[in-house]
């Protein structure tokens, strides 16, 4: 009997212990998810775009047209609040796309200054709406336009057709007469490569071409910054084994010497490249040819 009520006796503190250990476990659980709740509710959700800060309204005139209407190009005007978007001209636009006017066209990709695609004229200047940060100042308005003295298809869209039939007229790929040493690929020295730097940068945005004078005048005839700056990719690359042709093709009064050194193709290159300098360099090269 004794020993029944000894174990009875276990039994019931034993129960206590659980009771107590479950009321505790309750009420940290309830105190923790509280305190996570305070917290996340108190957090920034994104970084940067919060919409506990005061707007900061700011103004975009942006260059409309559409071939489907009879109305004469013209500038738009939108209003947005930047501190709900990213930093860059490119997230206010896509913000004014997504919430204001689903009409506005304008090319874009990689959003990372890769692709080229983003390239147009902001405040005056060509430059890639993704790496071109947002005029800080809410009084100044931001005045976006196509790139300059290109055929305009809608809105902030050129037509690139002519750019790239030059940039494919200079042959931008390796040419050779005799195949690889063993069947296996052209090798290349170090140093041989490190010439190769502040050409094989390019990302054929236009930037760069498109602000340059002399293929305002020439556009049809003078292949332009960006197209010779590949070109001399190829004339400088040691696997090349055209180098005496290539420079034959661009010998011509408008192709190649209608470059004045203006220096508007360094200043408008988004990825900090030298067009000026390269195509000096054919020029050079073609005197000792």
């Amino acid at each position: 009997m004794a020993a029944i009520t000894r174990a009875a006796s276990a039994s019931g503190r034993a129960k206590g212990i659980l009771n107590s250990y479950f009321l505790r476990s309750v009420s940290t659980t309830s105190a923790s998810s509280t305190a996570l709740k305070s917290s996340t509710e108190q957090s920034d959700p994104s970084p940067g775009i919060t919409a506990t800060k005061e707007p900061n309204i700011k103004k975009f005139s942006i260059y409309r047209w559409s071939p489907d209407s009879s109305e004469k190009p013209y500038l738009k005007t939108y209003s947005i609040n930047t501190n709900e978007c990213g930093p860059m001209v490119l997230d206010a636009l896509i913000k004014i796309k997504n919430e204001i006017d689903t009409g506005l066209t304008f090319r874009r990709s990689c959003r990372e200054g890769i692709c080229g695609s983003c390239a147009m004229n902001i405040g005056g200047s060509n430059g890639l709406a993704c790496l071109t940060p947002i005029e800080p100042d809410p009084k100044s308005e931001t005045i976006i336009s196509p790139l300059p003295h290109m055929y305009v298809i809608k809105d902030l869209v050129v037509d690139m057709t002519q750019f790239y039939s030059q940039y494919k007229s200079i042959e931008p790929w390796l040419k050779t007469k005799k195949p690889a040493p063993g069947g296996k690929e052209y090798l290349q020295t170090k140093k041989d490569r490190l010439k190769l730097d502040g050409m094989y940068e390019c990302i054929l945005c236009a930037c760069c071409t498109t602000s340059c004078p002399s293929y305002w005048w020439n556009p049809d005839k003078y292949l332009g910054p960006a197209a010779l700056l590949q070109a001399h990719r190829w004339i400088a690359d040691s696997r090349d084994e055209f180098t005496k042709e290539r420079l034959e093709a661009l010998d011509d009064p408008f192709k190649l010497y209608r470059c004045h050194t203006i220096m508007n193709c360094a200043k408008a290159c988004p990825k900090g490249l030298n067009p000026g300098l390269q195509i000096a360099a054919i020029k050079k090269k073609e005197i000792t040819r």
